[in-house]
């Protein structure tokens, strides 16, 4: 926000070059164009600013409030750094060669310059920011810390002395705010820059205050004997309780070339430097100092490190080694001429000047610490201070803090990368312990990095943004580890918190083992380091001792305790060892499924913090033998629990041993016990036979057994068990004792005959004690059960078999492969038979061979070495592959070349046997390629190629290769063809077509492929379907018909109902078979995931445009994705459409025609619509799309809403579609059809006629009554019938109406904003067409003057004489004026005065603000006075009625005073939201058309205004020529071609305001040519030119009705060439130049409805057909043309409801700009709003409503309701009648929005007020916000109020006709002279005894007054009355004195005061008691007085 009442008037000042067009108040709006504000806050922790740069920061202490200064912007934070203000501060008219100037001609170099903030310091005392810009030579100001808008001081006309800042952006600058007693001193110190820099020293001393702040005057500097020989540059400055230190880098000694680093040192009460000493600084070798920091007792300094400094070191230096050395230098200096004890020189004065080192006593340093004017300075010591570096870093350094804390010192380290890192100094070493990036790579961190006053935040600075950084992150890190890992020394773990803290909160910080710091020896955290017992049985309690080191000591009364997860239990501590009691059983945790324990935390806890923490085991030895079902007793002593195993018992118990009597198998962990182990348990170890059963073979099974002797003294039974496939066979066996422990367990012999389905079949086997006892297997335990016959079908197979089985081929009965002992001896087969072939494949093969062939059949071989040569096809060998051949089963070859057409079987000979020889034939073949379809495909792949030819099913190995890249075939394999689809290719162009059949190629070469580019999809619309499917998608694009199969596709997630209802799980591309066409793709088809695709195929159209038919979907199903597949490009529907999604909708419902049910006919009358109900109908379809049937005839439907349909029937009953039966209603929305049921239609009944008996007994005399009576009930049914019709249509009219009405809002809408945002991109080059200062002053002082209501009257010949006698008169009456008594003595006297009109008072008012329009302060104290009468009048009347009209000179005067002070707001923040409305009204008014005629248009809001009739029209197209000769602008090079929208009903006027709106849209309407200065030519081709116009010669006459010509009437085509030509019988130039010199506002030409010789005009509809019947006159018009029959009008308003939707966005911009409180409120309003406060609480009102009636009507209802109604009072523009009475509806609007009463609206409610019922309320809330938030804002003083008054006073300079308005004013004094005139008469008597009674003293007022015409310089002398000398008042002066001698003999506030005023003139010195020291220019202050008046 441009803060106008603090910024301008600096900024003015050096602007006003560069507004040579525009008045000064522009400068903000022309500021926020060059530099956008920055965007205010981009996070919780950052404030960014991307369009600017940053320079410095500041932090208030105390306040915490943090300021930024940047270029041409200062900024103000709040500590979280969220924006609080902000001030605009360049860019400027400026110029580092030039000194600060009031006039840019005194400085023809300057150009805008942008103002970089060089210093930023905050004085704390004075509550003062000083801000010092490079601009005007570095000047600095002060504002007000808690505004950083509000400018406290600024130097009108800096002298030398208060440059301060470097006037160059590169040039450091650095200061410090000094606090002395009494008074703030500035210490600052800069380099050099610019020519003219060389007079301002490199260091000085400036005062805050006083005369002239910022002034070095009277106190010390730095004096430079040579700038150039000493270019100090600074780095930085600081200051401790007694000095200051200034940190910088200069050349060593004068003459040499030699950098180095220094430190100086000045006292702080030491106003004259004479303490100034300086000592070098170095950084063991290392480069110049780049950034510095005053810690606390040490100066840390940031070195330029390794080569070409791209590295730094940082060293510290301590304060008393500096202070050291400083003072050694001193007393060297002081005492001994600078000269060391070795006699070298070690202190020298430096900078040229011409003191030097003394000789003075020795105690001299202590006698004058801080120095005196006889004591050298300033000094420089020789000897540098070193410091060896503390760490390195491999960026440079830019920044450096730090912070003292705990004990610790932290450094901050911002580097030139944007990384800031965080150090810790400790001894003589810095270790970096945590970096991070701040700002953007490569962002350099300020050197003002600042600490909070809390010291727990540190602001960063970068280029764009400023960060908050925490100091310490400590409770970031969650547990100890993580806090002690982070080696940040701020933080520690704090124990019995449990927490990440800083030191100092941690309670017990100071005890030991409390805190830990990880920088501390032998720092861990607490830990539970042993366990005794570690783990324990569930099943009963114990306790635990937990070993903890380090534990914290507890107070008597605290206690620690263990938690064993959810169970406590209180711990006894002794030392490090804590002991708990394990938790009783039924408190254990269950254990997880599957295990045998469960582990808990266990945790030692002090109250609810866990101090450390470990995981505890329960088990339960019972549940482990569940769990090894195989080997339970090794599972049990083999865990790591102490578990013992029971083997009589079978039991895994815990303890010491079994139950008594039974021997224990012990846990592996007891030690010293023989029986323990695994080894030890009662096992099974393997099997002592063969592992190989045969089938059907009795088999004995033994295996070997171990620790059996545990079952001593039982009962030894045995059992074997085998798990047989569904069945545990259970064997007897018997145990046999060996030596030792050993044994054999014998298990019955048995036969297997298990069911197999495999050659082998592993079975488990395992040995019980008993029937259940089961005795371990040391490990898994299979016997292997197979049969010789499976797996082994022929012979050959059989003698393949492994030896170790035993299997032969015998013969007996059905020859097979069985066990050997199972064959009879006679029956075994040695030798097989001959080999069988069963299949050959392929059948055919290239010439070329190298085919692989496969033979399949029994008997072929039982190794390769059988068949290795035994191969032949069709006489040819073929070669076996090795890899490939199965024994016996299978042979896999490659074929020999042989000629085309050879044929043969195959043949297999195996040794001697006999050759198998194969039924099937092998045939040599040669496969040709003839052609390709289709020849082309997009690149991204995926067309269908198919490559015809012969013999192509060739080989069973076929590939298929386009450009090298493989194409997939598609099975199968044709004769004639091959299918296959392409893949991507890089770029588009040509691909050669290759098949490989085997080794065999063929290429074909006549017909390449050809890739061309992807097709693009751009648009598809509709966007929606109803789950039916079937609605036809147009998709447009480009290289669409290169697709082959377009498709549109769904997917969705189905759920299991839908899935099993509508689709299988298929393949997406089913086989396809040859000679088959291709198939459709399946309507919805299963894919993986859960997911369901269904497909429709589109149509190419052409290569633009598809036509697509939505897909079925199911009825449940979830859309997930919509996309068009053409070939391999997928684009999803959402890509296509530009953003829209697409939708499916229920399917409609729709209800029976008949109540009776679908099965009963609907009756239907002739000539009724149909009207079917039903529910969602227009979601998915329109009106258009949707088809009725009625039999075999079409319902043609007329109105789709979303729950009716109305459908007008044929005529007359059509045919059943069926051929019998009734009709059926059907309705067909896409793929939904809908069968509504059978319509019958009713024939119409026959008149009744009267009975023919009755007709016979009345006669001949009653036929004729009879014959009436009939006609009548004829007529009447006919009129009833007709009107039940209308009635109807009616209904219909009005549903399809209102459903259009959204569709038409959001269409328009959409069009609207389009409109705007290309009106907005205008308006950023062209800008708002805002008037003038002085034309916007005319037209608010003055409404319906036109626009000169003050013209000056031309002179005459002769005449000078005379102007100069009237000008001298009227500058005396503006002298009288500014008396305040007679200003309001003349108005009250005015307005006294009967024949003193309304309109008198008004234009006099306005007059006055002209006349003062110099003097706003005096005017508004004027009105702040008239004002308080005017509400003493009305309180005693009616206070409600104040200020509601304007019918005083007071309440004209508000409302120009209100105009006068809100031009500003209105240009920056009111005026755009205000030109977008109007801009978007006229064009949604143009957008339809507008009757020439009656001015009625379609598109409005005012009901009166709207156009009834139903217009048909079309939007055209113009391209207008625009050039020279074209009608254009005349500079333009060329002829160009500009677009223009117009319609086909527009007059020839109308075209050309449109044309001319679109071709000059970027220029004030002022200065575009004007409407009927040019003619509309169209131009078709070279020679065809036709000027068009509203009448000619081929103009329609019809009935005395003439109609105007419209393009529609010349046949003008879309797109049609015009241009606009100068007329050649245009106005004289005199009147055109008046009206370009004088514009008269709204200029709209009409054509007159009035008579043309008997013959009425009309455009779009005759005024007789207006509904209202609009009067037209036409008094010769004999005969009007029948009225027609109309629709009822009201059909219509819905348009207005459309219009307003439409514009309801811009209507709330603009009232919320009006109302919003959000920018600051203008002060103004403030200032008025608190007058009436005031006036009320003076006056004892206290109602609420009164006192929000006099805001509304003294601001809102004044003046924003002006500013509504009329634009043209702000902007140059043209308001149309159609525009005009739009924008009265909307500031009705407001008007209903600022009243107090309840809004009601009704029935007989005006349409204009039912339009706004619903916003009006939101309205009045809106403002009574406002209101309250006024209230509740800062006061305005007085003297803001004065500032911002003075300022407008000089701002607005060029206040128009100042002369001319006295003029009129004369005019009206005249008039009433004889009134007037004894009231001056009177005033002056007053004045002449107040002028000569006592004296009083002055209110300190100034007594100078600028008065029009009186220069700035101008300057009166006040003499006191008392004074004796003093010559008394001529009393012979002139009459004229009556009418000038109050303004300058009373002057002051327009009150008279002490004195009389006097040009100061030649008065004689005696007589010169100034009380303002100005300089006073005689000619200028005094030429303009009478004669006489001049002292001599």
């Amino acid at each position: 926000m441009c803060h106008a009442t603090h910024e301008t008037p600096l900024l003015h000042h050096f602007m006003a070059p560069v507004m040579a067009r525009w008045p000064p108040f522009g400068l903000c709006l022309l500021l926020l164009l060059l530099s956008p504000p920055p965007l205010p806050l981009t996070g919780a922790h950052r404030f960014s600013a991307p369009n600017t740069t940053l320079n410095h920061l500041a932090l208030a202490p105390g306040r915490g409030t943090l300021y930024v200064g940047a270029v041409n912007r200062l900024f103000q934070l709040s500590p979280e750094l969220q924006l609080e203000a902000m001030a605009v501060t360049g860019p400027v008219i400026d110029s580092p060669d030039c000194v600060p100037f009031r006039d840019p001609a005194e400085c023809p170099q300057a150009q805008l310059t942008d103002n970089a903030n060089q210093l930023l310091l905050v004085s704390s005392r004075a509550q003062e920011l000083v801000a010092c810009g490079q601009v005007r030579q570095g000047v600095c100001e002060t504002r007000r810390l808690g505004d950083v808008a509000e400018v406290l001081y600024q130097a009108e006309d800096p002298g030398d002395g208060q440059f301060v800042a470097a006037n160059t952006p590169g040039v450091a600058t650095v200061g410090l705010v000094v606090p002395l007693p009494g008074q703030d001193l500035l210490l600052v110190a800069r380099g050099l820059a610019g020519k003219l820099s060389a007079g301002v020293p490199p260091l000085a001393i400036r005062q805050l205050a006083g005369p002239q702040p910022f002034s070095s005057e009277g106190l010390g500097r730095l004096v430079v004997g040579d700038f150039s020989d000493y270019n100090n540059s600074y780095v930085g400055a600081f200051a401790d309780t007694r000095s200051a230190y200034f940190v910088f880098r200069r050349r060593g000694a004068r003459a040499q070339a030699e950098y180095r680093s220094y430190v100086a040192r000045v006292c702080l009460g030491d106003t004259n430097l004479y303490s100034y000493v300086e000592v070098p600084l170095d950084c063991q070798g290392q480069g110049l100092i780049q950034a510095a920091f005053l810690a606390p007792g040490t100066l840390l300094g940031a070195f330029a490190a390794g080569p070409g400094g791209t590295q730094a070191a940082l060293c510290a230096f301590p304060m008393a080694e500096l202070g050291a050395s400083m003072e050694q230098a001193r007393r060297l200096c002081y005492t001994a001429g600078g000269r060391g004890p070795s006699g070298a020189e070690e202190a020298t004065v430096e900078y040229g000047v011409t003191s030097r080192c003394v000789t003075l006593p020795l105690d001299s340093p202590e006698s004058y610490p801080c120095g005196d004017e006889h004591t050298p300075s300033p000094i420089a010591g020789r000897q540098p201070l070193e410091a060896q570096p503390l760490l390195k870093l491999g960026q440079p350094v830019s920044a450096v803090a730090a912070l003292q804390a705990d004990g610790h010192m932290i450094a901050f380290l911002g580097d030139t990368q944007g990384q800031l890192h965080k150090v810790f100094l400790h001894g003589s070493q810095g270790q970096v312990y945590h970096s991070q990036q701040v700002g953007p790579p490569g962002s350099a961190i300020s050197p003002d990095l600042l600490l909070d006053s809390s010291d727990s935040h540190l602001y960063v600075l970068t280029a764009h943004q400023v960060d908050r950084i925490p100091v310490a992150a400590c409770p970031q890190f969650p547990d100890c580890a993580s806090c002690l890992q982070a080696q940040d020394p701020l933080c520690g773990w704090c124990v019995l918190q449990g927490r990440c803290t800083r030191k100092g909160q941690c309670r017990r910080a100071g005890q030991p083992n409390q805190w830990l710091w990880s920088y501390e020896e032998d720092s861990h955290c607490l830990h539970i380091q042993s366990l005794l017992p570690s783990h324990h049985p569930r099943q009963e309690q114990g306790q635990v001792t937990l070993s903890v080191p380090r534990l914290p000591i507890l107070d008597a009364d605290e206690y620690f305790h263990c938690a064993f997860g959810d169970y406590d239990s209180l711990a006894h501590v002794e030392g490090p060892y804590v002991a708990c009691v394990t938790p009783p059983q039924d408190q254990v945790p269950l254990n997880p499924p599957g295990t045998e324990h469960v582990t808990v935390p266990l945790a030692l806890m002090f109250e609810d913090v866990a101090v450390a923490a470990t995981n505890f085991s329960f088990y339960d030895c019972s549940a482990i033998q569940a769990l090894e079902a195989a080997a339970p007793c090794r599972a049990c002593v083999g865990s790591i629990w102490r578990c013992h195993w029971c083997p009589q018992s079978s039991h895994c118990v815990y303890g010491e041993h079994c139950p008594e009597g039974e021997r224990t198998v012990y846990s592996t962990q007891e030690v010293d016990v023989q029986v323990r182990g695994p080894g030890a348990c009662p096992q099974v170890e393997g099997l002592a036979g063969p592992h190989l059963v045969p089938v059907g073979w009795e088999s004995h099974l033994a295996l070997r057994v171990r620790n059996l002797q545990h079952f001593r003294g039982l009962p030894a039974s045995f059992h074997c068990w085998l798990e047989l496939p569904g069945e545990l066979r259970g064997l007897p066996a018997t145990l046999e004792e060996t030596a030792g422990d050993s044994g054999l367990i014998h298990c019955q012999a048995h036969q297997f005959y298990p069911s197999m389905s495999q050659r082998e079949l592993p079975v488990p086997i395992y040995v019980t004690q008993g029937e259940a006892q089961r005795l371990d297997n040391a490990h898994a335990l299979y016997v292997i059960l197979y049969d010789c016959a499976m797996g082994h079908p022929d012979c050959s197979h059989c003698q393949a078999a492994n030896r170790s089985l035993g299997c032969l081929w015998c013969a007996d009965g059905q020859p097979a492969c069985r066990y050997g002992p199972l064959c009879p001896p006679g029956a075994v087969e040695l030798l097989c038979p001959a080999p069988s072939i069963d299949a050959v494949e392929p059948l055919t093969g290239p010439p070329e061979g190298g085919l692989a062939l496969t033979i399949l059949g029994s008997n072929l071989g039982r190794a390769f070495a059988d068949v290795q040569y035994a191969v032949s096809v069709a006489s040819r060998p073929c070669s076996p592959e090795p890899s490939l051949y199965r024994t016996s089963a299978r042979i896999v070859c490659v074929t020999s070349p042989a000629p085309n057409g050879t044929t043969g079987p195959v043949q297999v000979a195996i040794k001697s046997q006999p050759p198998g020889i194969s039924s099937q034939h092998f045939t040599y073949q040669d496969p040709v390629l003839l052609s390709l379809s289709p020849r082309w495909g997009p690149q991204a792949g995926g067309t269908q190629l198919t490559i015809r030819g012969q013999h192509l099913q060739t080989g069973g190995n076929t590939s298929a290769f386009v450009g090298g890249q493989p194409c997939p075939i598609l099975e199968p394999v044709c004769p004639e063809a091959i299918v296959c689809r392409t893949r991507p290719q890089a770029v588009p162009g040509e691909a050669a077509v290759l098949v490989v059949f085997g080794h065999a190629q063929r290429t074909l070469l006549t017909s390449p492929f050809r890739y061309t580019a992807n097709p693009r999809l751009v648009a598809a619309e509709p966007s929606a379907s109803f789950r039916g499917g079937g609605r036809l998608i147009r998709v447009r694009g480009t290289g669409l018909d290169v697709a082959q199969r377009p498709l549109l596709s769904v997917w969705l997630e189905a759920d299991t109902e839908a899935q099993a209802s509508r689709a299988q799980p298929r393949d997406p591309e089913p086989r396809r078979s040859c000679g088959a066409p291709a198939a459709d793709p399946q309507a919805c088809i299963q894919l993986g995931g859960g997911l369901l695709q269904c497909s429709t195929v589109c149509s190419v159209n052409s290569s633009s445009l598809l036509l697509c038919w939505s897909p079925a979907v199911p009825d449940r199903a979830r859309l997930q994705r919509v996309f068009f597949t053409l070939d391999n490009v997928q684009v999803d529907f959402a890509s296509a459409s530009g953003g829209q999604g697409f939708l499916y909708q229920p399917n409609p419902r729709l209800a029976p025609l008949s109540h009776e049910g679908p099965a009963r006919p609907y009756r239907l009358k002739p000539g009724h619509i149909l009207d079917v109900e039903g529910e969602g109908l227009n979601l998915g379809i329109s009106k258009e799309e949707v088809r009725v049937h009625i039999g075999r005839s079409e319902c043609l439907v007329k109105t789709l809403t979303r729950t009716h349909l109305y459908c007008e029937p044929p005529a007359h009953a059509p045919q059943p579609a069926n051929g019998s039966g009734l009709p059926q209603f059907v309705v067909q929305m896409g793929n939904v059809r809908l069968a509504l049921g059978p319509v019958q239609y009713e024939a119409e009944p026959p008149l009744s006629a009267f009975p023919m008996e009755a007709q016979a007994g009345l006669g001949m005399g009653a036929a004729v009554l009879i014959a009436a009576v009939l006609l009548l009930t004829l007529m009447y049914r006919h009129k009833s019938k007709q009107a039940l019709r209308d009635y109807q249509k009616v209904l219909l009219q009005l549903e399809s109406l209102e459903t259009g009405v959204g569709d038409q809002c959001r269409k328009e809408f959409t069009d609207l904003m389009t409109e705007m945002t290309d009106l907005s991109s205008d308006l950023e080059a062209s800008g708002i067409p805002f008037l003038d200062y002085r034309t916007y002053a005319e037209r608010a002082f003055f409404p319906g003057h036109g626009g000169c209501p003050l013209q000056p009257k031309p002179e005459g010949p002769g005449e000078d004489g005379r102007c100069t006698t009237v000008h001298q008169g009227l500058t005396q009456l503006s002298n009288l004026l500014n008396s305040k008594l007679f200003l309001l003595t003349l108005i009250h006297t005015l307005e006294e005065q009967p024949s003193f009109s309304q309109r008198d008072r008004c234009h006099v008012a306005s007059l006055l603000s002209l006349a003062l329009h110099g003097k706003l302060e005096y005017l508004t104290d004027i009105m702040r006075t008239l004002l308080g009468d005017l509400a003493a009048h009305y309180v005693h009347r009616n206070p409600k009625l104040m200020l509601r009209r304007t019918e005083t000179m007071v309440e004209k005067l508000l409302t120009n005073w209100l105009s006068i002070c809100l031009y500003a707001f209105l240009r920056e923040v009111a005026g755009e939201p205000l030109y977008m409305l109007f801009r978007a009204i006229q064009y949604q008014v143009d957008k339809g058309p507008v009757d020439a005629v009656t001015g009625k248009a379609k598109r409005t809001l005012n009901d009166s205004r709207l156009l009834r009739e139903d217009v048909e029209f079309q939007p055209l197209t113009l391209m207008v020529l625009v050039g020279p000769g074209a009608g254009g602008a005349a500079c333009s090079s060329e002829v160009q071609r500009v677009p223009a929208r117009v319609l086909d009903t527009d007059t020839i006027t109308q075209v050309k305001e449109k044309v001319l709106d679109q071709v000059y849209k970027g220029t004030p309407f002022s200065q575009r040519p004007s409407v009927h200065a040019l003619d509309l030519e169209w131009r078709s081709g070279l020679a065809g030119h036709l000027t068009l116009s509203d009448e000619d010669l081929t103009s329609v006459t019809q009935n005395h009705w003439k109609r105007l010509n419209t393009l529609q009437h010349y046949k003008v085509p879309d797109g049609a060439t015009v241009g606009l030509v100068p007329q050649l019988h245009s106005g004289s130039s005199i009147s055109q130049s008046l009206a370009q010199r004088c514009p008269l506002g709204e200029n709209i030409p009409t054509l007159e409805d009035g008579e043309e010789g008997g013959v009425c005009l009309w455009h779009l509809v005759k005024a007789t057909e207006e509904p209202e019947g609009a009067k037209v006159r036409c008094g010769s018009l004999r005969e009007r043309e029948p009225a027609r029959a109309k629709a009822i009008p009201e059909i219509y308003l819905t348009r207005l409801l459309s219009m307003k939707g439409t514009l309801q966005k811009f209507v709330d911009d603009t009232f919320q700009a009006i109302l919003s409180v959000n920018r600051p409120i203008p002060i103004a309003v403030k200032y008025l709003f608190d007058l009436l406060d005031e006036l009320a609480e003076k006056h004892g009102i206290e109602d609420p409503g009164t006192l929000h009636i006099w805001k509304t009507n003294s601001l809102l209802l004044r003046f924003w309701v002006n500013a509504l109604k009329n634009p043209q009072l702000i902007f140059d523009v043209r308001v149309s009648d159609n525009v005009d009475a739009i924008l009265a509806v909307i500031a009705q609007t407001f008007i209903d929005s600022c009243t107090t009463s309840e809004h009601k609206v009704g029935r007989d409610s005006p349409v204009n007020k039912l339009l706004y019922a619903r916003e009006i309320p939101r309205y009045k809330q809106m403002v009574e916000r406002y209101y309250a938030d006024i209230r509740q804002s800062s006061p305005a003083s007085y003297q803001e109020m004065n500032s911002a008054l003075a300022e407008l006073s000089g701002s607005y300079t060029s206040a128009p006709h100042c002369l001319e308005a006295l003029q009129e004013l004369y005019n009206h004094i005249h008039r009433y002279y004889d009134q007037v005139r004894p009231r001056a008469l009177q005033r002056r008597g007053a004045a002449e005894r107040e002028a000569h009674g006592p004296s009083r003293r002055s209110n300190g007022a100034s007594p100078c007054w600028r008065g029009p015409g009186w220069g700035r310089d101008s300057a009166f002398i006040q003499i006191s009355q008392e004074d004796p000398r003093q010559p008394p008042l001529d009393p012979q002066a002139p009459a004229e004195m009556e009418a000038g001698w109050v303004a300058l003999g009373q002057q002051a506030e327009g009150q008279a005061q002490t004195g009389t005023f006097l040009c100061l003139g030649r008065l004689s010195v005696p007589w010169r008691r100034t009380l303002w020291a100005r300089s006073c220019s005689w000619p200028a202050a005094c030429s303009r007085l009478p004669p006489w008046w001049r002292t001599k």
